[in-house]
């Protein structure tokens, strides 16, 4: 895809970071768009951004670990709108808790939102992105979809879990050659809310670790804007890329983890100790 102008997007988590700031670039970019998010005031903010841009917007809120509720966001989208052309499965939440820790739920809840909601809106708009004949799906992964990491298992899990969904149909549409592509994207630290409304368990203690301190420390990792996240995103697109690292902690981690598959972990739970 070389332009997103006249294109349709359809975006998840649109009500904050990343989302947000993918929908003001697109319609920026003449890029008619319809965003989504459970926050019903974030997407207020978000529709306050766009009005400066002459394009069609449409909102619904939407809780993507309901699979009918993602269906019939993509019925209505195409309806509303004619035609899709791009679906950023965007939205996700974090917590952090030992494996011992975790209840069941947790994982439950965080494979819902995090892993389910990617292939629920993957499934739901890709006969749409195949009817437009020029369409792309941009799945948010992790840092954490690379290594895994101490307290981050449900998270790790969730996100590994996006990355081989992703790299897997991304195969598939090239030997397809539907006219449609895919891409995984790995932030790092990107200013968002996720690292903010994160839930985390003094269960983490038991490892040694300081929440308090492990907090202070997200805030100084998380540097890197939005609006820059999500234009390093929308130049993948167009660049039809497999995989989007953003950040040198993606850079970084994905070296480390390449060049030493094991023995990055002993470092991570050392940097655990000492950093936090």
């Amino acid at each position: 895809m070389k332009t997103f102008k006249n294109k349709v997007a359809a975006i998840t988590g649109a009500g904050s970071g990343m989302g947000q700031q993918l929908a003001v670039l697109l319609a920026k970019a003449g890029c008619d768009v319809a965003i989504s998010d459970i926050n019903k005031t974030g997407l207020e903010q978000t529709v306050e951004l766009l009005k400066p841009y002459k394009v069609k917007v449409t909102v619904d809120v939407v809780n993507t670990a309901k699979q009918d509720a993602v269906y019939a966001w993509a019925d209505k989208v195409k309806k509303e709108h004619g035609k899709v052309n791009l679906i950023f499965n965007n939205a996700g939440i974090a917590m952090s808790n030992t494996v011992e820790g975790h209840s069941i739920d947790d994982y439950e809840r965080m494979m819902a939102v995090n892993f389910w909601g990617v292939v629920y809106g993957t499934k739901a708009f890709l006969p749409y992105l195949k009817e437009s004949g020029d369409g792309h799906i941009i799945n948010t992964s992790s840092i954490f979809g690379l290594t895994a990491q101490p307290t981050q298992s449900a998270y790790n899990a969730s996100k590994f879990a996006v990355r081989g969904f992703t790299e897997s149909l991304r195969q598939e549409l090239d030997m397809g050659k539907f006219g449609v592509s895919a891409t995984c994207v790995h932030p790092g630290g990107i200013k968002t809310n996720i690292a903010h409304t994160a839930e985390m368990s003094e269960n983490v203690a038991s490892l040694g670790i300081n929440t308090q301190k492990s907090k202070a420390m997200a805030d100084k990792v998380m540097r890197i804007p939005a609006s820059k996240a999500a234009q390093i995103i929308l130049d993948g697109v167009k660049a039809n890329k497999r995989r989007v690292l953003i950040g040198p902690e993606a850079y970084a981690v994905d070296g480390l983890q390449r060049l030493f598959p094991t023995a990055y972990q002993r470092l991570f739970t050392l940097g655990s100790k000492f950093s936090i």
